[in-house]
């Protein structure tokens, strides 16, 4: 049976810290529920588990490529149009260090945009089940859940003090 999802909104964070509290104790695992904030509360304010992330490497990968094709392109430009100057070698490293470092830059920095938006699941073409009262200050609790649980956590919900809860319709 698939997961249908279940939105409970509340109006204090610790209402809402206490409904994760309840859902973790009601069995449903961390990756099956979320919260949905306007505001930027800091990291595990509510007792929700550390997201893990690869943004790091995006940037180390971009560097990597981006020295790769100075580098390719800096010595492959200079073989294909030799051209000896005062018995000067054909390839130069101060040219190339210049172009090389700054496709590493460029690299670096096109591929942590990439890892951005990557990173943070855009574009969202699906929106899913959501409430404009977030927006306005609430806190939503949104779990994954089989639709046979959503009474039982509906009341989990209810209990740590939620205003209101929908379901997907």
């Amino acid at each position: 049976m698939p997961k249908r999802p279940l939105l409970g909104l509340f109006q204090d964070p610790n209402q809402a810290a206490d409904a994760g509290d309840g859902l973790k104790s009601a069995g449903i695992p961390d990756t099956d529920y979320d919260f949905l904030t306007d505001a930027p509360y800091p990291e595990g304010a509510f007792g929700e588990r550390e997201e893990k992330h690869r943004l790091y490497l995006f940037p180390f990968i971009g560097a990597l490529l981006g020295l790769t094709s100075g580098i390719l392109l800096t010595s492959m430009t200079q073989m294909a149009y030799p051209l000896v100057t005062g018995g000067k070698p054909i390839i130069s490293l101060p040219p190339m260090a210049v172009v090389s470092y700054e496709g590493t830059m460029l690299g670096a920095i096109l591929f942590t945009v990439l890892g951005i938006i990557f990173e943070s699941r855009l574009p969202k073409l699906k929106m899913g089940l959501y409430d404009t009262r977030i927006t306005e200050g609430y806190i939503g609790v949104l779990v994954q859940a089989e639709e046979d649980q959503h009474d039982r956590l509906s009341g989990v919900l209810t209990q740590a003090g939620a205003v209101d809860i929908k379901r997907e319709t």
